[in-house]
């Protein structure tokens, strides 16, 4: 599972840092590494594009795992150079930006990432997809274990549209339509009756933002 990332536009990350002149860069070593988005590689090539634009890049790290708590422990060894910083550039997910925004006061804590979905993939094709977004509300249990909220390009839950052709699917023909997936799947594990089963519409009450939630555990909370 990794968090998929891709590198602002660079116009927009110098428009954030635009009044400050001492930058510190955080990369992470997860899933931005992964990504090719925040890594070793990408944070030496950020700082000297801005170095080369006059900008004074007076620290970098690459945390193991940016939106791990021990990212507060790193920056403390490396208080220093921070303290001489005007603003952090984080090449890091949306979560990684944030805990270090979370450790942070005294200066801004920019992103220099997008932050695009939960996925999987990579490897040699370079390839990332998206698998869950992590709606609230799981269907896998009668969809064959595919997920239509996320490979079906409209989150239908009750079969395919009228635009699905040969398989593929009406919003790009080059992916297979989610719903055709399922019913190969539920075919082949003898529940295709799941197909005639009606699911109501999703409850968005599930994934009420911020989300928050608390976990009972045996010896806790008593």
């Amino acid at each position: 599972m990794k968090t998929i990332t891709e590198q602002k536009p660079f116009e927009e990350i110098l428009e954030c840092i635009e009044k400050d002149k001492n930058i510190y860069i955080i990369g992470c070593g997860t899933c931005a590494t992964m990504c090719h988005t925040g890594g070793k590689a990408e944070v030496l090539s950020m700082k000297e594009k801005l170095e080369s634009l006059g900008k004074n890049v007076v620290g970098w790290i690459v945390m193991p795992t940016a939106c791990d708590d021990l990212t507060a422990d790193a920056m403390r060894e490396d208080s220093e150079r921070i303290k001489n910083a005007d603003a952090i550039l984080v090449m890091a997910c949306a979560f990684g930006t944030q805990t270090v925004a979370s450790f942070e006061d005294e200066r801004p804590v920019y992103p220099a990432l997008n932050t695009l979905f939960v996925g999987k993939g990579g490897g040699e094709s370079g390839i990332f997809a998206e698998i869950c977004q992590q709606c609230g509300d799981c269907v896998l249990a009668v969809t064959g274990g595919i997920c239509p909220v996320t490979m079906c390009a409209k989150g239908l839950l009750n079969g395919p549209c009228g635009g699905t052709n040969k398989g593929k699917c009406e919003e790009d023909p080059e992916r297979d339509c989610a719903w055709t997936l399922i019913y190969k799947r539920l075919e082949k594990l003898g529940k295709i009756d799941e197909m005639r089963k009606y699911r109501s519409p999703r409850n968005y009450q599930k994934v009420a933002r911020p989300g928050k939630i608390l976990i009972e555990t045996e010896g806790v909370n008593k």
